[in-house]
């Protein structure tokens, strides 16, 4: 079932969070955001959501119309099935230029028109991409968990797609956290273990508090939205004590 989170005029962002079935795999959302003409895909995952996820966009973009594919970082329930999207659609995919040698590992050497022009690759300081009249923005969050790392932010709707980062597993319903205390329960044990380091936390925060943003859109689990809850999530990450910070020196262990 598709989530429009936001729309006015042309402008829409939507949030497909039901697509991985059963035990396929670890629950996913991709998004959809439409300008116009123009639409970008963040996130698409992996070659098992293909079918699906270009079905229950249909209604809003057939695959051969969509303009871009943005790629937070390379894992596979990200942008594991790029090699379809290259063949399918006339779409380029904008990623990090850490991974512009290794995401093309997933297209076949015979399947043609998958080559550098297919690609926008970002430099570490992010940059601007055009989708209809909407500039959207590729924000660093380098070490979050990756270590070319983007987050998305729609100056539109005024959502930042954030990855991996505010990543929850509870099985709760599609709709905006009301009670962040007990969702912060459900972020804890993953955030310490995937993102890189305390460090990485705290330039994210001071980035994240420069941007107007009323919700924040990660890949796994519900949205976070309103003042007070966006405003103590980025509290939470800038004192979140996390992967290297957690190494212990004499074992070399994570403990």
């Amino acid at each position: 079932m598709a989530t429009e989170l936001f729309r006015k005029g042309d402008h829409a962002c939507i949030a497909f969070s039901d697509l991985v079935r059963g035990d396929d795999g670890v629950q996913a959302n991709q998004f959809l955001v439409i300008d116009g003409n123009e639409s970008a895909l963040i996130d698409p995952g992996g070659a098992l959501l293909y079918t699906p996820l270009s079905l229950a966009m249909s209604p809003y973009v057939q695959p051969r119309n969509l303009t871009w594919i943005f790629a937070s970082h390379q894992d596979p329930d990200i942008i594991g099935s790029v090699d379809r999207w290259l063949m399918y659609s006339p779409a380029r995919i904008v990623c990090s230029k850490l991974w512009g040698r290794f995401i093309p590992h997933s297209v076949p050497h015979y399947q043609k028109d998958t080559g550098h022009d297919r690609y926008v690759l970002l430099g570490d300081d992010g940059g601007e991409i055009r989708v209809g009249h909407c500039q959207m923005r590729a924000v660093p969050a380098h070490f979050l968990h990756s270590v070319g790392n983007f987050q998305f932010y729609d100056p539109v709707s005024r959502i930042l797609f954030s990855g991996d980062l505010g990543a929850s597993m509870a099985d709760v319903p599609y709709e905006p956290v009301t009670d962040f205390d007990a969702h912060q329960q459900t972020m804890t044990a993953f955030h310490r273990r995937y993102m890189g380091s305390n460090r990485a936390c705290r330039a994210w925060a001071n980035r994240a508090r420069r941007l107007a943003i009323d919700m924040i859109v990660p890949q796994h689990g519900p949205p976070i939205a309103g003042k007070d809850n966006i405003n103590r999530f980025i509290a939470w990450v800038e004192t979140l004590v996390c992967g290297n910070d957690l190494l212990a020196e004499e074992e070399r262990v994570f403990g």
